[in-house]
């Protein structure tokens, strides 16, 4: 086989998202808003600047929709090779690309190497079919080389996807056979689904005319039958008064451990018994801590991977998934995409700790930055990207952790009056610890559309760093982010990225930090990534279940805390969902706001989903949800708007309409909705006069260029037409920064109730107590917080954390927590305080709602079960019987058993 080309990496320029080796960034990340220096405002703002969107584009989403189906496989070849200098080996995956301004074949599609060296071209006459079908986005065509690239050409196995709309899923298989295009895999699928829904009518039958004879002898429609399968169950007999003990609570509720269900991480990472065998690392001489024997193994794997080796000729080692290729001298073979190169190739220094929350991810990095052998060059710094609100706890734990005499010089680069430094003023320091905030307003800077190059002459940008940690480095799990773009241009030796939980949705997560990582061979590409990995995973390919265990065991490091070599020694952890029923009124209120729902869902299939009756659902199902905390919490509806879009395509923007926008924007925030041009969570989020939410980068550069609604066509929309929330962050709390003062004390609810309840039975049989109330509505916390305030003795003090704080008032709200004997309760925003506190001072956990994510409730949880509890912890999910709650603890079970399926 011939040699390979050299890579040719771009050690320091723009990371290129559009695939595109003339463009560094797309032309929508070029037209960027500014970033905002933090404080201007307030910190939070920064911080949410961080997670805008930069790139509106659907290119790369095209290229990565995992909801495609395989229709069939072309084989083909790969003509002109003996024009280009592209070479690539049998099995090799490769990138099939259209070239519309080819000034030879206008239809042209162009084949290269993961490393965008071009190949050849698909055939004229295979090309000319094809390309109308890629332009459309109707199909994405993946490659891999069925043969030895020969003198002329190279055989090619082309695989071709399209939509798995059953609608458009007819039409396009009529137009691909007309032109005589492999839908054989569609077919025998057709075939199979056809003989399943035969089979599922009958079972379905069968079950109908069961639960019809159940409802009639019961006297009552049964809930399957309501058109709301899951939102409701059977009724609870306990009321949760308060005169009950702990110990008849705990008697009552449904003992439940949510870890129990399997997680990617831990079906492909590493098993316990390779992981207790691990070798350890001394201790460091200038640590004043005593490393545990798994936190100096996870010190020695540290050190390994920032020193990676490739594996010696000959030898069939595998590392960073490159290894000696079998049958040419001096060739090593990437085993993902089959890619090969002349030489060793480029490894990468750093990697994924995600250890179990509470094990000591801190001080295992503070040890490395004090052992690391390589500290020469004038290249010692390390600069760690936290979350504001963690960002004093590195500082505290570093001057906790390591002697006084050989005290790390720390500087936190936070903050509008930070000062402009140049490289060797950063270089004074051992540690420079800023925010993804401050990262991402430095890089792309104040009213700048394109951000300059790397290196700059001050600034972060400046630094050669010795290593780069991001902490709860999940934050960029979304690669089309501003955070995300602005730590992969940081310039480095060693990479990390510190997260409990790397893979929180779907393995996508896994691409942006992979990519971060600078990992090669082809799977820093989005589209390979998807090819190679994500597709193959969900249609349940063994070799790609393979091929994830050992990506999993080269970059990433996982125990937990149930593992027996750990002996972390914690207390108990007893988890419980604690299953309460409604008073008659909220009962009354619930089952009306169901049966809405009930007609809406009916509307809604009857019409094909038409956009405002589909809102309305939405908002029924989000009350639901509230109703079951407190009826309060359902505030105004957005009913009076609707009707008015009914008869019209926008609406004047009156104070009336405006508050209404904002309460339906508020809607779309709450049930966490996609931005529909770049189909991520809403980011920034406006809503339209037409009532259409966006994120605001997103639809502000559609209006720059077509001024009518994307989803409605509605004209004109200018900027002038979009109302931004009415509220920071989404929370829906107008009065936490008053703590619910303004909230009628006497207000209260059956999950009121049975909260109070386990808060007196706690303190009868424990005194002294300290309970972390969590909640994803920060409205519920106010009407929590005067409850407590009326019920409570006047010496309980009542600390709070929520998105309307700021950095010093969050650490006095801990400090209160730590340190006061009369603080027994912290109440929590589940969004805020989830990741990087330290909440061991508290022994008691109360879930109040349900999030739809169980990563973030696992957090939010692990912050009090952690290295440092020295009590036995409660955990205790308050779950309405009979209603949509249990219906969402459904879900996250079934989103924890397919987060590696997807």
């Amino acid at each position: 086989m011939a040699p390979m080309s050299a890579q040719g990496k771009r050690k320091h320029d723009a990371i290129d998202l559009t695939g595109d080796d003339d463009a560094a960034m797309s032309s929508q990340a070029r037209n960027q808003a500014p970033g905002q220096d933090d404080h201007d405002i307030w910190v939070a703002q920064e911080e949410h600047e961080a997670e805008d969107i930069i790139i509106s584009s659907q290119d790369d989403d095209e290229e990565s929709m995992t909801t495609y189906q395989l229709y069939g496989v072309l084989a083909t070849k790969i003509v002109g090779v003996q024009y280009y200098r592209g070479i690539a080996s049998n099995g090799e995956y490769v990138v099939v690309r259209r070239e519309p301004n080819n000034q030879y074949d206008s239809n042209a599609i162009k084949v290269e190497n993961v490393q965008r060296t071009q190949i050849g071209h698909i055939p004229r006459g295979t090309a000319s079919k094809l390309a109308k079908y890629m332009d459309r986005g109707a199909l994405l065509v993946e490659g891999s080389l069925s043969g030895s690239v020969g003198t002329y050409d190279c055989p090619i196995s082309l695989k071709l996807f399209g939509t798995s709309e059953p609608v458009e899923r007819a039409n396009l298989r009529s137009q691909m056979k007309a032109d005589r295009l492999p839908c054989t895999v569609i077919d025998e699928k057709e075939r199979e689904a056809k003989k399943r829904k035969g089979e599922e009518l009958k079972k379905a039958a069968a079950a109908k005319k069961s639960m019809v004879s159940r409802g009639k002898a019961g006297g009552g429609q049964s809930y399957e039958s309501s058109g709301l399968t899951g939102f409701a169950g059977s009724q609870s007999q306990g009321d949760g008064a308060p005169t009950q003990s702990l110990d008849e609570i705990m008697e009552a509720s449904q003992r439940f451990n949510p870890r129990e269900m399997g997680e990617v991480v831990e079906k492909f990472g590493a098993g316990e018994d390779v992981l207790s065998q691990m070798p350890m690392a001394e201790c460091p001489e200038h640590l004043a801590t005593s490393l545990l024997p798994y936190q100096r193994q996870a010190l020695a794997w540290l050190l390994e991977k920032e020193n990676p080796k490739n594996s010696p000729e000959g030898s069939d080692e595998t590392v960073q998934l490159w290894k000696p290729h079998p049958r040419s001298k001096g060739v090593y073979i990437n085993i993902a995409t089959n890619y090969a190169i002349q030489g060793k190739p480029e490894l990468a220094s750093g990697g994924i700790l995600s250890d179990d929350m509470g094990l000591g991810k801190t001080l295992e990095m503070i040890s490395l930055m004090i052992a690391d052998p390589l500290k020469r060059d004038g290249r010692k710094t390390t600069l760690i990207v936290a979350p504001v609100g963690v960002m004093t706890n590195w500082s505290g734990q570093m001057a906790q952790h390591v002697r006084k005499e050989h005290a790390l010089q720390v500087l936190i680069y936070h903050g509008s009056g930070k000062k402009v430094m140049k490289p060797e003023e950063f270089q004074a320091y051992d540690v420079v610890i800023t925010s993804y905030g401050s990262l991402t307003s430095e890089y792309f800077g104040k009213n700048a559309k394109n951000p300059s190059a790397v290196p700059r002459a001050t600034g972060l940008y400046s630094v050669d760093w010795r290593r780069i940690i991001l902490d709860e480095g999940h934050t960029i799990r979304n690669p089309q982010t501003k955070s995300a773009l602005a730590a992969n241009n940081l310039i480095a030796q060693s990479r990390w990225v510190l997260t409990g939980t790397p893979i929180i949705n779907t393995l996508r997560d896994l691409y942006s930090l992979v990519r971060f990582l600078r990992l090669t061979g082809g799977l820093e590409r989005l589209d390979v990534f998807n090819s190679v990995l994500i597709r193959p995973l969900k249609a349940g390919d063994v070799n790609a279940s393979l091929l994830l265990q050992a990506l999993m065991a080269t970059i990433c490091l996982r125990r937990k805390k149930e593992m027996k070599f750990v002996d972390l020694r914690l207390p108990e952890l007893s988890e419980y969902v604690h299953k309460l029923d409604f008073h008659p009124s909220e009962r009354e209120k619930y089952d009306a706001l169901q049966a809405e729902a009930q007609g809406l869902l009916r509307t809604v299939q009857r019409s094909g989903g038409e956009q405002n009756t589909y809102r309305h659902l939405l908002e029924v199902l989000l009350r639901l949800r509230q109703v079951c905390n407190h009826w309060k919490l359902c505030g105004e509806r957005v009913t009076s708007i609707l009707a008015a879009l009914e008869h019209q395509q926008s609406v004047d923007l009156t104070p009336e309409n405006k508050a209404a926008l904002q309460a339906m924007l508020q809607l779309s925030i709450e049930s966490h909705e996609d931005c529909p041009i770049c189909l991520e969570p809403l980011h920034n989020p406006v809503i339209t006069n037409c009532a259409h939410a966006f994120g605001k980068e997103c639809i502000e550069q559609v209006i720059e260029t077509q001024h009518r609604c994307p989803m409605c066509r509605a004209e004109p929309l200018e900027h002038a037409n979009l109302v931004p929330p009415a509220i920071e962050l989404g929370e829906t709390s107008s009065s936490s920064s008053t703590g619910g003062e303004d909230m009628d004390q006497n207000t209260s609810s059956s999950k009121i109730e049975a909260l109070l309840s386990i808060l007196s039975a706690t303190s009868k049989k424990h005194p002294g107590t300290k309970t972390v109330i969590f909640s994803q509505w920060t409205s519920f916390l106010d009407i929590i917080q005067a409850r407590l305030r009326a019920t409570l003795p006047a010496t309980t003090h009542i600390a709070r954390i929520d998105g309307s704080l700021k950095p010093a008032q969050r650490d006095a709200a801990l400090a209160s927590l730590n340190d006061d004997p009369n603080c027994t309760i912290l109440l929590a925003s589940l969004a805020v305080c989830s990741v990087g506190l330290n909440l061991v001072a508290a022994s008691q956990v109360i879930l109040a709602d349900s999030w739809w994510a169980p990563a973030i409730e696992d957090q939010a949880v692990d912050r009090v079960h952690r290295l440092g509890q020295k009590r036995e912890t409660t955990v205790w999910r308050l779950v309405v019987e009979g209603t949509v709650e249990e219906r969402v603890l459904g879900i996250q079970g079934e989103k924890r058993k397919l987060m590696g399926k997807e």
